[in-house]
């Protein structure tokens, strides 16, 4: 996560970090973001909750919502579109494929 953040820093992007589902549902809320890059696999809340909760706020609806995960089956894929996310991009991530997700000079 913290490596991840200092590459999207190094792109422009404004970023806040959390390393739990309900922390980064809980920093969304207080931010507002253009986009969530979010892990499947995390402690407290899994990434399919974070992203329905995510959807289920008026505030939020409109955010793009990117798993980063090391789940890539055809089942997970369907799993992460049914919770709500846009984008299902398998770890390691390319950094030129996760840009291509992400607005130019967004937060």
């Amino acid at each position: 996560a913290e490596s991840l953040a200092t590459l999207l820093e190094l792109q422009g992007h404004e970023v806040r970090t959390a390393f739990d589902g309900p922390s980064g549902l809980a920093t969304a809320c207080e931010c507002r973001p253009d986009v969530i890059v979010c892990d499947i696999g995390m402690p407290g809340m899994d990434g399919y909750e974070v992203a329905r909760r995510v959807r289920q706020t008026a505030d939020l609806a409109a955010v793009r919502l990117v798993a980063l995960t090391g789940y890539g089956t055809d089942e997970d894929r369907q799993r992460s579109r049914e919770a709500g996310f846009d984008a299902h991009v398998v770890k390691p991530v390319d950094p030129t494929s996760l840009a291509a997700l992400l607005p130019r000079g967004g937060r």
